[in-house]
């Protein structure tokens, strides 16, 4: 089953095929995709503007699309029950206020902590039923087939928004490091409380989500990362081994200055090995043997631009290099945006099925 598959090579094994899985399809993208294989689509709205029942149709539609492309893990995230306070403005359950773009990503434009006074009185809303909604109707739908994946951003970026910017919280590392603990201390045992609810709720795995690199470098320095972020990181990572799960980071970007740092506190993933930023031949031969690796299928230029004929060429030389004894899972280069072809995701998807059966040969 693709649960097993999927499990199995995020333990850093072979299974029986590549698994396919992606970190996200947000809703453009699920309605371009479903045209393919359904007239009976919901309204085009971000999650924000949904009624319940339109809530309901766009979680079907994805789960249409995961039956018909034969994905092995389905991803759901944490819902923070963003409220609309203006014109393309909302703020989720966090207190962070986000201006919403035409393809429904949140960019943050006002946190809760503006001062260090403000940290004496902020506690994050412990996690309830409704945070893990997305979880618990893709479990009705898959049951134990595929694996469910559970999605919460990491200390570094839950710190940022709540401070209303990255640039605030890289401020405090200079001017206030005691600050950047108490507020890393906070959101973390939010964080394991959220990751923790989500194991319970029947996750399989979890994904860290948050950035810490640009194509270049990270964008904080090593030293940076081990004083303020590696040790919440760790912390997670052991709240969640101890819960008997997996967890995978997530981050674009050139990750080799802090990659033994991420070995040594026992992430079992890295997604998505940033192909404008790493070349995942090299990253497979140094440290394949440690790690899955998942994730490198272009999305920034290959899945918006070309053919699903380079797809598929793409597909088949990334298992080659990639998927030789487990540990890989194929998947886009960050998520199925807007911008991607859908015939292009699609054709992504079915050349792993076309190449990715073991012993790989190619």
């Amino acid at each position: 089953m693709g649960k097993e598959r999927y499990l199995t090579a995020l333990k850093n094994e072979q299974p029986d095929m590549v698994p396919i899985w992606d970190l996200g399809i947000n809703e453009p993208s699920i309605i371009n995709i479903a045209k393919h294989f359904t007239d009976d689509l919901p309204p085009l709205k971000m999650v924000h503007e949904m009624a319940p029942d339109e809530l309901m149709k766009m979680l079907q539609t994805l789960m249409l699309i995961v039956d018909e492309l034969d994905f092995d893990g389905v991803t759901m995230p944490m819902f923070l029950g963003r409220e609309i306070v203006g014109e393309n403005l909302v703020r989720d359950r966090m207190g962070v206020v986000s201006q919403v773009s035409p393809h429904g990503e949140p960019v943050v434009m006002e946190g809760p902590i503006k001062t260090k006074s403000d940290l004496k009185s902020y506690r994050p809303p412990l996690p309830n039923a409704s945070s893990f909604i997305g979880l618990q109707l893709a479990k009705a739908h898959i049951r134990d087939s595929k694996a469910l994946v559970f999605q919460l951003s990491g200390t570094f970026k839950f710190s940022w928004a709540v401070r209303g910017g990255m640039q605030n919280l890289f401020m405090d590392y200079f001017d206030d490091p005691p600050f950047v603990h108490e507020l890393a201390n906070i959101v973390t045992d939010f964080l394991i409380a959220a990751f923790e609810g989500a194991v319970e709720a029947g996750a399989d795995a979890v994904v860290l989500d948050g950035d810490l690199a640009m194509n270049e470098t990270t964008l904080m320095s090593p030293n940076q990362y081990r004083e303020f972020i590696k040790p919440y990181h760790e912390k997670i990572v052991r709240a969640v081994h101890n819960k008997g799960s997996l967890i995978i980071k997530h981050s674009d970007g050139n990750l080799w200055p802090i990659i033994d740092d991420l070995l040594e506190i026992g992430i079992d993933g890295i997604h998505p090995i940033q192909p404008q930023s790493m070349d995942i031949a090299e990253v497979k031969s140094k440290i394949g043997a440690k790690v899955c690796l998942l994730g490198n299928i272009d999305c920034q230029e290959l899945l918006c631009d070309e053919t699903p004929e380079k797809v598929e060429q793409v597909v088949k030389e990334t298992i080659r290099v990639a998927a030789p004894g487990g540990g890989y899972i194929l998947s886009s280069s960050n998520t199925i945006h807007p911008d991607v072809k859908a015939e292009n995701a699609i054709a992504m998807f079915r050349a792993a099925r076309k190449y990715g059966t073991y012993p790989i040969s190619l």
